[in-house]
């Protein structure tokens, strides 16, 4: 790979440069851009004003640190703990309250219904299945955006995310894939739909396909609810002054399992059934600059955060009146949503789970967001989403239905590698135009999270831990 910042690296780049001819020394493109800005580079010095110059000794001494072989990982750690530990703990009061508005409203909507005499089943339809769906999707997805989206779009304003992209490109690459796919997989974090959409910046048409196919490994906001809940009841609960940096802590190894699994399924995709060689990567490495306040929001609220939440209220709408519906009418004394968990109870004891999960990760297609109300409302049998006041009230529920620690770790690593949700899906649709890529793009996280979790549950089960 090889980097370029239009106003003030040419220097810098001839060191990137120098890099790429150590890290490929038989990439023969590589080697005809580094000497392309080597060149540039001697004319330069004859050119560059003293200001420009000690601007590129600004911005490459910090770029020692920032791509360093040594130093830029730890940092981008660092940085993905810090990021993931605002997001959670600032998400918590915003989504209360919106929870508690939104619910309250419903009662109001209630009123109106009974005051119009409308039938149960149109104010179950309607209030209980489709508003409320809707409310816990708001509620969840919308806060957690407002922080992620920003930060994020923070750091690729500053010129800090190239620079991710950068110190990545060369893992990628082992991976027969694009340097570019790790600023796709970064946008994944907010929304897999929105991380499938940023494919459009890498080139290659096979390696663009790649991205698509394995943007699901890492999870999107709709999932980072499920996985802090259970990390909290679970794996955080137990040393609760320092319970939001454990979970920080656990949702960042989480995330580095799936980047492990994107750069294992590129290669098995490239060495497959998109079979080529990973294209020399070109990138722009833009000055250090500060962030536009305007921007930023333009760009993460309006651009993002707005966009990725449409997307997913048109699903969940209609998800919300098919969840009440299967949830309230009855074959004999079981509903159809207890009835076919019931048949799904042999296949889920196979993976560690039970019927009722995989039920609500099925039912959970829609919008991701909605999984643990389904499930508790599954638990509960109560017709209709249901909150929680407390952790520790669903830590006594899911103990209650059987949980144990393998149970949860099962579910996590479920929902990191279980298949896309719709809006990931009709996304995928448009941007491919094929059946077949939507279907693949479905199939391999499906038969991925399945395979995971039935080793991790045998080994167990054969050593006596549960």
């Amino acid at each position: 790979m090889c980097a370029m910042t239009p106003t003030r690296s040419l220097s810098e780049v001839w060191c990137e440069a120098e890099h790429v001819r150590r890290s490929y020394p038989n990439s023969f493109s590589d080697q005809i851009v580094a000497d392309i800005y080597g060149n540039a580079e001697q004319i330069t010095k004859q050119v560059l004003s003293r200001k420009g110059r000690q601007r590129i000794s600004f911005d490459h001494t910090i770029d020692n640190f920032v791509t360093s072989k040594w130093l830029g990982y730890p940092l981008m750690m660092l940085l993905l703990v810090g990021v993931l530990w605002l997001t959670i703990e600032g998400a918590n009061v915003p989504s209360s309250f919106l929870a508690t508005w939104l619910f309250a409203f419903q009662d109001q909507l209630t009123l109106w219904f009974q005051w119009f005499g409308a039938p149960d089943w149109v104010h179950g339809v309607l209030v209980l299945g489709v508003y409320r769906t809707l409310a816990w999707v708001v509620a969840v997805m919308l806060p957690p955006m407002a922080i992620f989206f920003p930060l994020f779009t923070i750091l690729e304003d500053s010129g800090y995310l190239p620079r991710i992209a950068f110190n990545l490109d060369h893992i990628f690459k082992k991976a027969k894939a694009c340097g570019k796919q790790s600023l796709t997989m970064c946008m994944g974090f907010g929304c897999n739909a929105a991380g499938v959409t940023s494919c459009r910046i890498i080139d290659s048409p096979r390696e663009r396909l790649i991205a698509i196919l394995t943007n699901n490994f890492v999870p999107c906001n709709g999932r980072f609810p499920t996985l802090i809940a259970i990390s909290s009841i679970f794996i955080g609960g137990a040393v609760a002054s320092l319970s939001g940096l454990i979970n920080a802590l656990v949702i960042s190894g989480i995330i580095l399992l799936g980047i492990a699994v994107t750069l294992l399924v590129s290669w098995l995709l490239s060495v497959t059934i998109l079979k080529g060689e990973p294209s020399s990567l070109v990138l722009e490495l833009p000055s250090y600059r500060r962030p536009k306040f305007g921007a930023v929001i333009y760009r993460s609220m309006i651009d993002r955060t707005l966009f990725v939440l449409r997307r997913a209220i048109i699903v969940a709408a209609p998800a919300g009146a098919v969840i009440w519906i299967l949830a309230n009418v009855y074959i004999g004394e079981q509903n159809i949503l207890s009835t076919v968990a019931h048949a799904l109870n042999p296949l889920g004891h196979l993976i560690g789970l039970d019927g009722f999960i995989l039920m609500a990760f099925i039912l959970g297609l829609p919008a991701n967001e909605i999984v643990l109300p389904i499930l508790i409302m599954s638990y509960l049998t109560t017709g209709a989403l249901q909150d929680f006041s407390s952790l520790e009230e669903l830590r006594n529920i899911l103990v209650r239905n059987g949980w144990t620690w393998l149970t949860a770790i099962n579910v996590m690593l479920f929902s990191l590698l279980h298949w896309p949700c719709a809006t990931t899906l009709l996304t995928t649709y448009k941007e491919t135009g094929s059946k077949k890529w939507v279907f693949l793009s479905f199939l391999i996280p499906t038969l991925i999270g399945f395979t995971v979790c039935f080793i991790l549950t045998q080994v167990v089960r054969l050593l006596g831990l549960v």
